[in-house]
C-alpha cells in the first residue's frame, strides 16, 4: 500500500511540475490562432475618431480591396465615416446574407436578388452603376447543344446550385420545363460557382453546362459549341443604401466605380453605365439609357 501511495504522489508532483513549467514558458500572453481564410479588409479615413463605418460587399477580393482603399482616401467619405470595411464572397449565398439583412452600404449584386428581397423598398438600395446585359448559353466541349427534349435526356448537365442565378439555374430549368422535361429524369450535377462549372466541363465530368460566355473561355472551349438560352439578361449592378438623401456620397461612389471599371481586365466589367447625373446640382437619377 505504501508503495502504491508513493507512486501516486510522484505522478502528482510530476504533473504539477509540468503545469508550472508550461505556465512559465507560455506566460500570461493569450494564445491567438491565425485566421486561415480572410474575407474582409479594413482601412481608416482621415477622421479616425468617427465611429461610423462604410460597409462594402463584392464577389471579388481584388475589387473589394481596391475599392475599400479608394473610398478611404476620398474626402467626401472621410467627412462621414471613420473607416471602410470591404467584404468579399464568391457564392450567391454570401450576397443573399448581405442583401437580405441590409448589412452592406454598397454592394455589387444582381437585380433579381434585390427584387426578391424587396431591398430597394426595405433598405432603399439605389442602383449607382450597372454593367451591360448578357446572353446565357448551354456550353459543350464536343458539340453544339441542341434545344430538344431528346437531346437532354442522355446528357450529363452542369448547373449552379443557386436558384437566384439566371444563366446557371433559372433559365436552363425554364428551358427544360418548356420542353416537357422532368428535372428528376435528368442527370444534373450542381456546382457552387461558374468557375466550378467550367472545371466540370473541362474535366469531362459533365457533357454541357449552363452559363455565360467569357472572353478567355475560348482557350478551353470552342465558341462553335455554344447555344444561346436567352439574350438580354440583366447584368449586375452596384447598389448604395440611401436611407438619407446622401447625394454627395452617391456621386463620390459613382466616380470611383467608373474609374475602377477602366482598370478591369475583362471587357464586360469595362462597359459600365452610370445611373446618376452628378455634373450639376441638383443630382438626378437618369436611369438606364
Amino acid at each position: 500500500m505504501l508503495h502504491k501511495t508513493a507512486i501516486v504522489t510522484f505522478m502528482f508532483i510530476a504533473l504539477l511540475f509540468s503545469w508550472f513549467a508550461g505556465h512559465i514558458v507560455v506566460g500570461e500572453k493569450e494564445i491567438v490562432f491565425p485566421v486561415m481564410i480572410k474575407t474582409s479588409t479594413t482601412c481608416q479615413t482621415t477622421t479616425t475618431a468617427n465611429q461610423n463605418q462604410l460597409i462594402v460587399f463584392t464577389p471579388s477580393k481584388y475589387v473589394a480591396q481596391l475599392l475599400t482603399q479608394n473610398l478611404c482616401d476620398d474626402k467626401v467619405v472621410a467627412k462621414q465615416y471613420g473607416s471602410v470595411i470591404g467584404y468579399w464572397g464568391y457564392r450567391t449565398v454570401d450576397s443573399l446574407e448581405f442583401v437580405g439583412k441590409g448589412i452592406a452600404d454598397l454592394i455589387l449584386a444582381k437585380n433579381n436578388i434585390m427584387e426578391a428581397f424587396r431591398a430597394e423598398t426595405t433598405y432603399n438600395y439605389q442602383p449607382v452603376v450597372g454593367f451591360s446585359d448578357y446572353t446565357a448559353f448551354f456550353i459543350s466541349s464536343k458539340e453544339k447543344p441542341l434545344i430538344t427534349k431528346q437531346y437532354f435526356l442522355d446528357k450529363r448537365i452542369g448547373l449552379l446550385d443557386y436558384p437566384t442565378s439566371r444563366s446557371g439555374h433559372i433559365l436552363p430549368k425554364q428551358t427544360f420545363k418548356q420542353l416537357g422535361l422532368n428535372i428528376a429524369q435528368l442527370k444534373i450535377t450542381y456546382a457552387s460557382s461558374h468557375n466550378e462549372l467550367r472545371e466540370l466541363l473541362a474535366n469531362g465530368q459533365v457533357d454541357l453546362i449552363a452559363s455565360f460566355w467569357r472572353e478567355n473561355d475560348s482557350k478551353r472551349f470552342s465558341k462553335n459549341y455554344i447555344t444561346p438560352i436567352s439574350s438580354n439578361v440583366a447584368g449586375t449592378r452596384w447598389y448604395l443604401k440611401m436611407q438619407h438623401n446622401n447625394t454627395d456620397l452617391l456621386c463620390a461612389v459613382q466616380s470611383h466605380l467608373l474609374s475602377m471599371s477602366k482598370e478591369q481586365s475583362f471587357r464586360y466589367y469595362q462597359d459600365v453605365e452610370p445611373y446618376w447625373q452628378c455634373n450639376n446640382y441638383p443630382v438626378t437619377f437618369i436611369g438606364e439609357s
